[in-house]
């Protein structure tokens, strides 16, 4: 065996905030661990670097697996290289050939660390030339992280099974054994065989497919993604799937039970995407087509290049749409085209990524609304910081995540934190004028490429060599380092938010017997965004709402009958902190029909909270926990105490 030993013990760190004391437990790992420079991977790209993926699957709907060869070619990075280190968990390896020459090579898989999976080291064939091409054949679990597997019932409309992946942010190896680390990017082809009933889509470009000719029930489809990407945006769907155009470069694909509502909710894509380029340059994947996902997928969207995942939450006819689409798209340069090197730096991703997008909303729908979504997201960032994580190690910018499942720290913090921080910088520097053409300046420079937060610093402080002064003066170590909530408050305009504060103040100072004077045209002429707003607002008095008034608030308002989740998470939370009874059914209604984390993970944290719910909370969760995404099920369960499924 090749494979050196992994060394590692378990430390813990104690934080104390408020009423609650959290443990965080991390994995200390000697330097032939993990590595040195993405804590999350077991990968040396800084000795042999993966360059192209060639993937040759068939996709087993019965088995839930994967199974076939994932041709690498790989480069060495200096002289002396003799193996190539790779990140793999929960994968079956068959055998491993040099590609040119079919010769066997030898390999060993490590001991399986339970978030980070194996380390999968390979003897280089002894060949000329620095780029080497290696073939590993393999099989995939049917408990692959990266996959969620659901049977023709669990689909809305139970024709066919239907598979969908999420490799963000460490789950690729347990698809394809590769350096799951986005340090290291790629271009991949596929070659991938399934079900003739089966719609197959990548995040690459289709190049075509045809009925595999040694079995005429199998089609074969083929796709190629020339831009260099990481890991985690290999991703793949499957299942009984149509589409519809709506633009010149797109379409939306769904289940044919949602498509033409998509179609209908998703048309401002094409305008977005102008915007977007505007802000940052041409777009250049080809493609931005969206799918529609089943209800059980964790999150609002996810940026995969050329084939954007969307939950169905969004179809609901208001700007929270708008919010999560202009968010993916604008991935399609800060993220996708511009990488963080490793977790820590997240919010080199999600931070533009946030800024970017109330660009695109400001253009489209006027500076206020941007304006009214900054602060209104201060609002959640600071009740997380302060209420959630207990101004702990994950409020960091910059957090440490040695050891740490990076899923285990996701949180508005890389987001709204990161936002801000930029935002906080424009005003500095002299407003869009200025600060615009660095951000444009700023993607040119280092697309195609994965960086961390020095980088970017130092690059920001050559882009405004007149202004060195200023920025000097601005607190990197508060900003990078600092736990809790940014250093600096920007001052929004939170004109769109006076009717919202001024009913929340009413309904706050009334007396209980007094409820007459409150009336259904209270919010009738409320936008959406301005509802979840003073729901929000409500939900954050000092003083809680007695269950009276929270009973004539759905007496007239009928909050119950939204479909807006924002809306509905709001509410509902609401609900619960009155101790509503009645609101604990409707709770579990919402958690049950969707999976979608950023609702999900609250209401069952509220339910938990109070003491009248928690076992209803407990016991809905364990029936429910085979149906959910393994992340989501993960997640909650620790959410409730329970520890790891």
């Amino acid at each position: 065996m090749i494979m050196p030993t992994t060394s590692h013990n378990l430390a813990e760190q104690h934080y104390q905030g408020g009423n609650c004391h959290i443990t965080v437990k991390y994995l200390t790992m000697t330097k032939e661990g993990l590595s040195p420079n993405d804590p999350s991977s077991h990968s040396h790209p800084e000795d042999c670097r993966l360059v192209h993926l060639d993937l040759e699957l068939n996709a087993d709907f019965n088995k839930h697996i994967f199974s076939g060869f994932a041709h690498l070619t790989v480069e060495k990075q200096k002289d002396g290289v003799d193996t190539v280190v790779l990140d793999s968990k929960d994968l079956k390896i068959k055998n491993v050939t040099d590609q040119s020459t079919g010769q066997h090579l030898s390999y060993s898989l490590g001991d399986k660390l339970e978030v980070f999976g194996s380390r999968l080291e390979v003897r280089l064939p002894t060949a000329n030339g620095n780029k080497l091409n290696i073939s590993i054949e393999y099989e995939t679990s049917p408990q692959a992280s990266a996959f969620q597997w659901l049977t023709a019932d669990q689909t809305a409309g139970k024709r066919q099974p239907y598979l969908f992946s999420q490799c963000q942010a460490i789950h690729c190896r347990s698809f394809v054994p590769c350096q799951d680390t986005p340090s290291v990017k790629f271009p991949y082809t596929a070659k991938i065989t399934a079900p003739k009933e089966i719609t197959l889509l990548m995040s690459a470009i289709s190049t075509g497919s045809e009925t595999d000719s040694s079995d005429n029930t199998k089609t074969i489809y083929r796709f190629e993604q020339k831009v260099p990407i990481p890991s985690y945006l290999i991703a793949i769907v499957g299942g009984d799937l149509e589409s519809r155009d709506i633009g010149p470069r797109s379409k939306v694909w769904s289940e044919k039970e949602f498509v033409d509502a998509a179609a209908f909710e998703f048309s401002e894509t094409e305008t977005m995407l102008k915007t977007a380029e505007s802000l940052c340059g041409p777009y250049v994947w080809g493609r931005y087509d969206l799918l529609v996902l089943p209800p059980s997928f964790p999150y609002g969207g996810m940026e995969n290049p050329c084939l954007t995942f969307v939950t169905p939450t969004l179809l609901a006819g208001d700007k929270s749409l708008a919010d999560v689409v202009a968010h993916e798209i604008s991935h399609s340069w800060t993220g996708n085209l511009v990488t963080n090197k490793n977790p820590e730096h997240f919010w080199l991703n999600e931070g533009h990524t946030v800024f970017v997008e109330r660009k695109i909303k400001g253009r489209m729908y006027g500076e206020p609304y941007r304006q009214i979504s900054a602060a209104e997201r201060w609002n959640e960032l600071q009740q997380s910081v302060v209420d959630v994580l207990k101004n702990g190690p994950y409020t960091k910018l910059i957090p440490d995540l040695r050891g740490v499942d990076p899923d285990d720290a996701f949180s508005i913090v890389p987001y709204e934190k990161g936002f801000t921080l930029l935002y906080y910088l424009e005003t500095l520097l002299g407003g869009p004028d200025e600060f615009e053409p660095f951000l444009k300046a700023y993607i040119e420079k280092f697309k195609y490429k994965s960086i961390d937060s020095n980088q970017w610093k130092d690059f920001l402080f050559s882009f405004f060599q007149s202004k060195v002064d200023v920025l000097n003066k601005v607190d990197w170590d508060t900003w990078f380092s600092g736990v809790g909530m940014p250093p600096i408050k920007p001052e929004y305009d939170e004109s769109l938010a006076v009717p919202c504060q001024e009913l929340c103040d009413k309904w706050s100072a009334t007396s209980d017997s007094y409820l007459s004077q409150f009336s259904a045209n209270d919010i009738l002429k409320m936008t959406s965004n301005q509802i979840r707003i003073f729901l929000y607002k409500v939900l954050l008095l000092e003083s809680p709402l007695s269950l009276i008034k929270v009973k004539k608030m759905e007496e007239l308002y009928k909050f119950n009958d939204r479909k807006n989740s924002e809306i509905r998470l709001k509410w509902l939370l609401l609900c619960l902190k009155a101790h509503w009874e009645d609101s604990i059914q409707y709770a579990l209604k919402f958690v049950n029909e969707q999976g979608r984390m950023k609702f999900v993970r609250p209401i069952y944290r509220a339910l938990y909270a109070w003491e009248g719910s928690r076992d209803t909370a407990i016991k809905n969760f364990l029936s429910k926990r085979p149906e959910m995404h393994t992340t989501t099920a993960e997640l909650v369960g620790k959410d409730l105490h329970l520890g790891s499924s």
